[in-house]
């Protein structure tokens, strides 16, 4: 445990929020371990070569990604009661901070990246006045309960009571994180639709942002960024540098998502968008209209497997709908299958489901055959994407998918 204050009371005091600045990527290749592949091979997913970033380093000298995370941290803790910002500024682990949690009569408690659990940050419970001081400081909440710090990733959560009255927070640590796009590189050089699956917190929306970027300033593609709850942009008119040169739409209200995917496709002339946390059928159409119009999207939705999206009715047109048939006798003799039966009804919304099953363990599907297969109970060949004990991508190509770790 984290020393505790000694006072009953924390102090509240607060100081100037910094301004944010830009983010850095070096001028890199994105690596790739490709030993285990030979070009003039038959493969799954066939591999170009990754080009050259075309990022450059900031003339700012305050843009280095190290000053970038004091600044991003100096922010975050603004929000939080004195006591605890020194609790954490002293944490040796507070690079990989996830977020606070602060609930009315419990202790403060701080969650980091690969860690179970949680450490308790002082011995003194959380008052209300202590929640109205981050509230204050946060600022409104939007109708889902969201909030953000202005010119950062940062995400507040709160939770009410049935009175309306905020009896918890959840404060998230939102950090861009470069280099996880080149588990995928070479899919994004196809300009073909991919939808990444995975639990809340495997890295889904940091993954997208990069893409927003990489596809933005390095392809030179015309990228909108359908930012529901300001979580790949930040919160705030100008979105965070982390996007690159994509254009951000925000959207006033959840439930308005579909109507402002549309709306951008339909007055912005994008090349790509980009959409968090698809969810609805209403969305699940949306993306349809989108693809149909010759879009690429690149998209996100919860789930662990590629068969949760299939049993999802809401999400099921993501990968082309599932209707049931009725076979003829020689077509279910030929096919050891009974008469009546589960098949794609339509051309899938996207080309690949990338599950991400961790943060450096993810498996690609060719969502097409990979549906195709699963609806009659057979396995698909799939590739394994992950990290070396030297963290380089190495992908295992057609692998059976009953293979893959669970």
């Amino acid at each position: 445990m984290m020393g505790a204050s000694s006072t009953a009371t924390r102090s509240l005091s607060s100081s100037t929020k910094p301004s944010v600045c830009g983010i850095f990527r070096s001028n890199s290749l994105v690596r790739l371990n490709c030993s285990s592949f030979n070009a003039n091979q038959c493969c799954l997913f066939p591999l170009r070569r990754p080009g050259v970033s075309l990022y450059q380093a900031s003339p700012d000298p305050i843009a280095h990604p190290a000053v970038q995370e004091q600044h991003e941290l100096h922010s975050f803790l603004q929000i939080l009661p004195c006591d605890l910002r020194d609790n954490l500024l002293n944490e040796p682990k507070r690079s990989q901070l996830l977020e606070v949690i602060l609930d009315l009569g419990r202790l403060p408690e701080a969650r980091y990246l690969d860690e179970l659990g949680g450490q308790y940050l002082g011995s003194t419970m959380v008052s209300q006045k202590e929640l109205e001081y981050t509230q204050n400081a946060v600022g409104d909440f939007g109708e889902d309960n969201r909030a953000g710090i202005e010119g950062t990733l940062h995400r507040i959560s709160a939770i009410r009571s049935r009175k309306g009255m905020i009896v918890g927070l959840t404060c998230r640590f939102g950090r861009a994180v470069n280099g996880q796009i080149d588990m995928v590189y070479d899919l994004l050089q196809y300009g073909k639709s991919i939808l990444f699956v995975g639990r809340p917190g495997v890295g889904k929306t940091t993954v997208i942002r990069e893409i927003a970027c990489v596809l933005s300033d390095e392809f030179r593609k015309r990228v909108v960024i359908v930012d529901t709850s300001n979580e790949i942009g930040g919160d705030g008119n100008i979105p965070h540098a982390a996007i690159g040169g994509a254009r951000r739409i925000q959207v006033p209200e959840l439930s308005l998502q579909y109507k402002v995917m549309i709306e951008a496709v339909e007055n912005h002339m994008p090349e790509v968008i980009i959409v968090d946390e698809i969810g609805t059928k209403a969305e699940a159409h949306a993306c349809r209209s989108i693809a149909e119009r010759g879009v690429m999207l690149i998209g996100t939705a919860h789930g662990i497997q590629l068969d949760n999206i299939i049993k999802n009715p809401a999400l099921s047109d993501l990968i082309g709908g599932v209707e049931t048939v009725t076979l003829g006798d020689a077509e279910a003799k030929d096919r050891n299958c009974r008469k009546s039966t589960l098949e794609r009804r339509a051309l899938p919304t996207f080309d690949f489901v990338v599950e991400m099953r961790e943060r450096n363990y993810w498996v690609t599907h060719q969502t097409q055959k990979s549906v195709d297969l699963l609806l009659r109970g057979k396995a698909p060949q799939v590739e394994i994407r992950k990290r070396d004990k030297k963290s380089k991508v190495v992908i295992e190509r057609s692998t059976s998918y009953e293979a893959c770790d669970t």
